[in-house]
This record gives structure tokens, sequence and C-alpha cells, in this order.
């Protein structure tokens, strides 16, 4: 079961087990992770589970797509890093990812 690291904008960590086949914004969600609200439920139209993909996983997690790319628009403090948690399905080889959340989000 892969295990996804978020940290929070204050430096806490939460280290999650998620099941392959979820997002990185489903995984939060069940385990409570504070900063991802996912508003729109995943559906990829609110921004509300905004975050940061560590550098060393941007190849792995795949790149945005241009529905994405739009509802980041909205986001605030969007980076070259920044990525929709819902659009990031959970595979095995995403085992040790590592996301950070927004100050905005908390």
């Amino acid at each position: 079961m892969p295990k996804i690291t978020y940290i929070e904008h204050s430096g806490d960590a939460h280290v999650v087990e998620a099941n392959a086949g979820l997002t990185v914004m489903d995984a939060a969600v069940k385990n409570n992770v504070p900063g991802i609200d996912a508003d729109c439920g995943g559906a990829c139209a609110c921004a509300t589970c905004h975050v940061y993909v560590e550098p060393a996983w941007l190849t792995k997690v795949g790149g945005r797509t241009a529905m994405e790319e739009s509802m980041l628009e909205f986001a605030e403090g969007v980076e070259e890093n920044s990525r929709l948690s819902c659009q990031i399905r959970i595979v095995d080889a995403l085992d040790g990812l590592v996301v950070r959340l927004p100050q905005s989000q908390h």
C-alpha cells in the first residue's frame, strides 16, 4: 500500500497509507488531513485540494490536464509544481510521494 506524506504549511506532516486507484485527495479526505477541503468532491471544479508536489516526484505524478490548468487559475500561490490532488491517481510507483499544502489552505 503506497504511503503519501502531506506536509502542512506549518510543517506538520501526515503520513497516510492509501490504496492504489484512489486519488491523493481521496486519501487525504479519508484520513482527515487538514487543508484538503475537496469542496467539489474531486470533480476538478474548485481548487480546494491544491498541493505542491515535491520536485523529485513531478515526472512520476504526470502532467496537468487542460481542465486542471484552468482550475489552478483560481488557486492562490500557484507554482510550477502545483497540482490539484484530485487529479493525481495513486499507483504503487507513488509510494513515498511527498506533497506540501499552500499557506492559504489551513
